[in-house]
Formats: C-alpha cells, sequence, structure tokens
C-alpha cells in the first residue's frame, strides 16, 4: 500500500503487532531485564536497548489504541486538506488539527511531513502550563539517595498562536500575523536548588522560516535579562547554569538540552530529515505509574518498571543543516548535529530519540514516558478533561559516553501540586510568557 492512515484501523494493527510479537518472542506479560534484552534488540532505539542492558525493566503489556482529543480531530477533518509543504520543506496554508492526516511513504518529504505532525501533535493545542516539573542529574554509578542535583521548575508553560482549537482567539491569535511569533515557550522560575532561585528561560518560536527562535536567561542574582542566539539552546541548560551562577559543573549538572525537550524542541525548518523506516517497536504510551518510579535496578538513572507496548513508529534522522540560520551569523552552530527520533503513528508524540555526536558516534539517548488518562493523576479535581489526552510523565535523557543521566518528572515526586498539567484551559496567557515576567515570578 502506497497510502498509510495515520489513524489506523483497529483489527489490521492489532494483528499486525500481534505477529510482530511473535516474531519476536515477547507477549504480554513478559519482563525484560538485562538478562533477556537481547530478545527486544530490534524493538528498542540502539540508545535505549543500552537502558535496557544496564538495568532499567520493561513490563510488556498488550498494545493499546490512542483517540486525538475530539475537537483536534474535527480541525484535522476541516483544514488537512489545504496543507503543502513548498519545495523547501516550509509548512503552507496551516490552520489547526494535524498537517497531514494520510502520508504516502513514498512521497520524497514525508520525513518531514512526519516532523510537522509531531511539532503540531494533539497532546495540546491552544496553550498547556506543567507545574513543578523537577529534574533530577545523577552520575554513573551513583544511588537514588546520591544525585548530582535536584532541579525543581515552577513553570513549563506554551501559548501557541496558531493551530488554536479551543480558547479563544481560535484558530489563529493576531499574534501569529503581526509579530509573526508561532508560540512562546517558558521554564521558570527555578524553585530549588536555592542558589538557583528564580533562574528562567523564556524561548519565542518565530513563524517565519528564516527567523530563528528569539531566547532569554533570566540571572536573578543579577537582575539580568540576557539574550542568547539559539543554537546556545542546543547545548545541556547545566552549563548555561554555571555560567550564570559561577559554580561549579558538579553542583548543577544536568545533561537535558532545551532542544532536547518532549523529545525535540528545534526549529522544524532548520534540519534535513530522513525516513529510515516505519516499524513495530517497543514504547511506553500507557504508562501505570504517576508520579514516575526512580528505577531500583541503575541507580535511578532511568525510570522503572513501567509498562512498554508493541507501537508503530516511525523512524526519522534529523540532520542540522549546514547553512543554518544560526551558523551563517557565525556562531559555532548546534552541539548535536544528527538526532535519529522515533515517533508514535497514532499520538505523534517522540518515544525515544538517539543523538549522536560530531563524529557520528551515539553519544546520548532519550526515553520518553507517556500516559493516556482523562486526568494527569487518579485524583485530580481540577485538571479534569471530557475525554482521554496524553500526557508525559517522565523523561530520561542519558549520555551513553559518560554514564551521566537527567530523569525529567511531570508531577514531581515532591510537587505540591502534582495534578501538573493543565491543557488548553486558558491558563497561559502571552503576558506571562513575556521574559520581564520571569523577574517578577523569581522574587517569589
Amino acid at each position: 500500500m502506497k497510502r498509510i492512515a495515520v489513524i489506523l484501523c483497529g483489527v489490521s494493527t492489532a494483528l499486525f503487532l500481534s505477529s510482530a510479537l511473535l516474531a519476536a518472542s515477547i507477549k504480554p506479560g513478559d519482563v525484560i531485564t538485562p538478562d533477556n534484552a537481547a530478545s527486544v534488540q530490534d524493538l528498542l532505539s540502539p540508545g535505549n536497548f543500552a537502558l535496557a542492558k544496564q538495568g532499567m525493566r520493561l513490563k510488556i503489556v498488550p498494545t493499546g489504541h490512542i483517540e486525538w482529543p475530539p475537537p483536534y480531530k474535527a480541525a484535522t477533518e476541516k483544514y488537512s486538506s489545504q496543507v503543502r509543504l513548498n519545495d523547501k520543506g516550509e509548512l503552507q496554508n496551516y490552520v489547526a488539527g494535524l498537517p497531514f492526516p494520510l502520508l504516502d511513504a513514498n512521497d520524497p518529504q514525508v520525513a518531514t511531513k512526519v516532523m510537522w505532525n509531531f511539532s503540531f501533535r494533539p497532546q495540546y493545542s491552544d496553550d498547556v502550563d506543567i507545574r513543578d516539573v523537577e529534574v533530577v542529574s545523577n552520575r554513573p554509578g551513583g544511588s537514588a539517595s546520591d544525585p548530582i542535583a535536584h532541579f525543581t521548575i515552577g513553570h513549563f508553560a506554551f501559548y501557541n498562536n496558531i493551530g488554536r482549537i479551543e480558547v479563544p482567539p481560535t484558530p489563529t491569535d493576531p499574534e501569529a500575523e503581526g509579530p509573526g511569533i508561532r508560540y512562546k515557550f517558558g521554564a521558570f522560575p527555578f524553585i530549588e536548588p536555592e542558589e538557583l532561585r528564580g533562574f528562567g528561560l523564556v524561548r519565542y518560536r518565530n513563524k517565519d522560516p528564516n527567523l530563528d527562535d528569539n531566547a532569554w536567561y533570566f540571572n536573578p542574582h543579577t537582575r539580568r535579562l540576557k539574550r542568547v542566539t539559539a543554537d546556545f539552546l542546543s547545548d545541556a541548560a547545566g552549563p548555561a547554569l554555571v555560567a550564570f551562577q559561577g559554580g561549579t559543573a558538579v553542583t548543577y549538572a544536568n545533561n537535558l538540552d532545551p532542544d532536547s525537550y518532549f523529545g525535540f524542541a528545534a526549529k522544524i525548518e532548520n534540519y534535513d530529515y530522513k525516513m529510515l523506516g516505519i516499524k513495530p517497536m517497543l514504547a511506553c504510551a500507557h504508562a501505570e505509574n504517576v508520579p514516575a518510579k526512580a528505577c531500583d535496578f541503575d541507580g535511578s538513572r532511568t525510570v522503572c518498571p513501567e509498562d512498554w507496548e508493541m507501537r508503530q513508529l516511525y523512524v526519522i534522522e534529523a540532520a542540522a543543516k549546514p547553512q543554518s540560520w544560526h551558523q551563517k551569523i557565525g556562531s559555532a552552530g548546534v552541539v548535536i548535529p544528527k538526532r535519529v527520533l522515533y515517533i508514535d503513528s497514532e499520538g505523534w508524540f517522540i518515544t525515544a530519540s538517539d543523538q549522536y555526536d560530531g563524529d557520528g558516534k551515539l553519544w546520548k539517548t532519550i526515553a520518553t514516558f507517556n500516559a493516556y488518562r482523562d486526568r494527569p493523576v487518579p485524583d485530580a479535581k481540577v485538571a479534569i478533561y471530557p475525554y482521554k489526552r496524553m500526557f508525559q510523565v517522565a523523561l530520561v535523557d542519558e549520555d551513553l559516553q559518560s554514564g551521566f543521566s537527567s530523569v525529567v518528572y511531570m508531577p514531581g515526586h515532591e510537587s505540591q501540586d502534582h495534578e501538573c498539567w493543565y491543557i488548553d484551559m486558558g491558563l497561559v496567557t502571552k503576558a506571562f510568557l513575556d521574559p520581564h515576567r520571569m523577574a517578577v515570578l523569581g522574587d517569589h
């Protein structure tokens, strides 16, 4: 078949994935440990397989189905027929919903279309406020009681100007046409460690393909905003914090770079994409534990045991363009030149990302842990939705060459606001994501 439906047929998908399970000699109820990890080597990314070999346990469960939120599905049906890519892979005529609900495997632009689908995925469309995000950094051979660093960040917040479905103004905020901002993102204020209290990051994604992101860091000690170039965001946040605070690398060590938030957060137009395959692989799409459990078998460097299931994934290579905007202006360019992304064909979230250094060697790996529920936690009182939706409950980013790892928990184990995910509720405004707002919140 040349046409591949994104909304998969339940019967054929079940048969397809069941046959893949049999071929791999695994079945629901199996638990993958280092002793039998070789049985799933072809069902994990090379980086995620390394995590399984070092101790991350996988509980195999039956494949579950993921439905899009009804407003998102309606927007896809209304607008997707008009969406196009130009010869540079730039998105045109997009309004809301999934840009490309039907994909042709023989289309030379299919990999780029997959990436645009990920970029406008159904996880949230208007705004999201993810509160009290915790990041724990671990050393190789360490233990849960002895992390290198523990960060708590008050908000991971998005405000989308394009693709709005539920919260006015819909479907497009005028800011997208005037200033030309596609979305605003903020990670602030840092609540702990105390030495970094008030630190923050704001990032604006420009709609114009030729304009790279605007980004600012706020330093609470100098009370200054610092404008940074977009390539700075391809480096881990840890060195950035050290540079501002003047501390030591040990105190603020962190693997995760802002370009890797949610698996991939760099500007789509700054990369070339290649389809490496469409294949059944293991991923965590219906996580059992919220908050996620730190793995007892590898020094809390990952999350385990957790439910993993067979999913149909797009495997996409993303290579930084040699003449991307930030390199044209004389910058050193991105730190991670190539990533291989594993993208779920129903939920359009990244399940895994392997990252390669300048010599082409596997450097880091990301594993994401996702839940599909009508509320982020069972006892939620505010964040309750009339339909199920996707929540990323954890992300592991491990440096496979050094053994250091960072685990992002959403919600965190120490969070006072354990509902954590507030999606398309209108709680995040454009004013909230004004860079100068970081100074206000940093004082509280």
